[in-house]
């Protein structure tokens, strides 16, 4: 710099940009000081990004800008060119190497390194730690799911309070059969569709092949549908059609509380009392239904088993068993 004043000449300069040069990523100082560091065990690590941009560094191929990393060998240099001066900037990558070097030192001693993470990343870690292990499992939310992903919905809950981890618990108890593709998650309330919706969505996808900008048709008039009424009663020993509702207010059965339950048979066998004609019935609540009662529904193909499936009983669907269950008929 000198030597150009001596010329006559200065280097484009002013007190907002500092050194004006080609380039905004390199306004302020230009300055880049990098380091070929091999941390191969470090940078194995899924928040390994994550402890880079804690540090304000950036990494880079062994051959520069747009190349990959071999042997776990990174250039290693300053993100920030600007708001800081040389001396800070180089200081960073001193100080960010060393810490590199440090944690890949534990790490090769099978040593803890938490203690040596960046304050940020510590926080990313501890959800880490609870990520289940899905490499063998055989659902669409162990397919959907992945470190980051999860990273960024551990944290969420529903206004109700349901949480990503009950969502997949009963996906991360059952992996599922190898040539039988299950689910893998549950809902555990209305909201959980939108909390939840960034794995909610691939893994809908992936069960129905409908996509997030679909819109679902629901038609209920029978009188649409064609044939059905002389299938063979050679073949067709019996038929049912089944479906489900769930009531809006109330959370869904992972999730419910005991009294939302009760909440639930109250409000469905109020509305029952309105039924007429071939669809008036009764209400036989499971918890005092009469062994006599029971034996006739059985023989009219009515079952009432304590729910035993590991999906079900992962999904906290049995609680409270008999309690606010029944059948109306």
């Amino acid at each position: 710099e000198e030597a150009m004043k001596k010329e006559g000449q200065e280097f484009m300069w002013n007190e907002h940009l500092g050194y004006i040069l080609t380039c905004p990523s390199n306004l302020g100082t230009g300055l880049r000081a990098g380091v070929h560091l091999k941390i191969p065990l470090l940078s194995k690590l899924t928040f390994f990004k994550d402890i880079i941009e804690a540090l304000s560094l950036q990494t880079r191929g062994t051959g520069g800008v747009d190349t990959a990393s071999t042997g776990g060998v990174y250039d290693v240099s300053n993100s920030d060119r600007l708001g800081f001066s040389e001396v800070q900037l180089v200081q960073k990558v001193v100080d960010g190497v060393e810490l590199l070097i440090n944690i890949e030192k534990r790490l090769e001693g099978n040593g803890p390194i938490y203690d040596l993470l960046p304050s940020s990343v510590q926080e990313s870690c501890k959800a880490l730690m609870s990520y289940p292990d899905l490499s063998k499992h055989n659902n669409h939310m162990a397919k959907c799911c992945n470190p980051d992903l999860y990273l960024k919905l551990s944290p969420l809950k529903t206004p109700n309070g349901f949480t990503l981890d009950r969502a997949i618990q009963t996906g991360v108890d059952n992996p599922g059969h190898p040539f039988i593709m299950t689910v893998g998650m549950v809902a555990g309330d209305e909201e959980s569709y939108d909390v939840f919706a960034d794995l909610f969505d691939p893994v809908i996808e992936a069960r129905h092949s409908f996509k997030k900008t679909d819109n679902h048709q629901t038609d209920l008039d029978p009188t649409h549908l064609v044939g059905g009424d002389d299938l063979d009663p050679n073949y067709v020993l019996s038929s049912r059609v089944r479906t489900g509702r769930s009531i809006k207010g109330f959370c869904l059965p992972p999730f419910c509380s005991r009294a939302e339950r009760k909440g639930v048979e109250k409000v469905v066998t109020k509305a029952l009392e309105n039924m007429t004609g071939d669809l008036k019935g009764k209400y036989y609540p499971l918890s005092n239904m009469t062994e006599e009662e029971q034996q006739q529904l059985i023989d009219d193909h009515f079952l009432f088993d304590k729910p035993v499936s590991p999906l079900l009983l992962a999904s906290c669907m049995a609680r409270d068993w008999p309690e606010a269950r029944g059948i109306y008929h």
